[in-house]
């Protein structure tokens, strides 16, 4: 839908530092970079402020929340406690396949930076969310997802090399069908990650 689009650039610009908290939205500058009307960029913005992100202003507009660094690891958090839920259930439910698959995503990510490291990351937690088997928790995971920063993965070599030891953690923990562990590695994961988005966007001076 037009309005999940608009929602989406939305939440991207924002988290990556693109439009700043007390930033006016433009809504016109959204929908001709979409190439779609304002209604889509309008409803998109009505939703996006229930959760918090955006704050409407009757005859002012529509502004970026005052978020905080604690609402960005918030956000993480609530990513990581829903992941690391799919984790527990991924890991009685992946097949052998499923892990030669999750085993191929870490090693090319391991062997060779030149790979598109981002889809690869996507296609690793994918994988193990489908396996779960809950429509409800992948439904919750694309939301919280879609805020991710395009070119997050990529912003901080440090990030990638701690990523790839989650990885590999998370992964030998699924092969050893250790639910719980694997619940609690994907929750810290998406913890770090929340601390790094923070460091991110202080450097881009979003709260500047």
């Amino acid at each position: 839908m037009l309005k999940q689009l608009a929602a989406k650039e939305i939440r991207r610009q924002i988290f990556a530092g693109e439009m700043r908290p007390g930033t006016k939205v433009d809504q016109d500058a959204i929908a001709e970079r979409l190439g779609i009307s304002k209604l889509p960029v309008r409803e998109a913005l009505i939703a996006l402020d229930g959760e918090g992100i955006i704050q409407t202003v009757p005859r002012r507009g529509a502004f970026v929340a005052a978020l905080s660094r604690e609402d960005i690891r918030d956000h993480y958090w609530m990513l990581g406690v829903i992941s690391g839920l799919a984790a527990e259930r991924a890991a009685s439910r992946l097949s052998d396949d499923d892990l030669r698959d999750l085993t191929d995503i870490a090693e090319r990510m391991e062997a060779d930076p030149s790979e598109p490291q981002e889809e690869l990351n996507f296609r690793f937690h994918r994988l193990i969310n489908r396996a779960a088997g809950s429509r409800r928790l992948i439904a919750e995971l694309k939301l919280l997802s879609s805020a991710i920063p395009t070119g997050f993965y990529e912003s901080h070599p440090d990030w990638i090399a701690s990523a790839l030891r989650d990885h590999r953690e998370i992964l030998d923990a699924l092969a050893s069908r250790a639910s719980g562990m694997a619940r609690t590695l994907t929750e810290a994961h998406f913890l770090r990650g929340g601390n790094q988005a923070v460091v991110m966007l202080d450097d881009r001076g979003f709260w500047s």
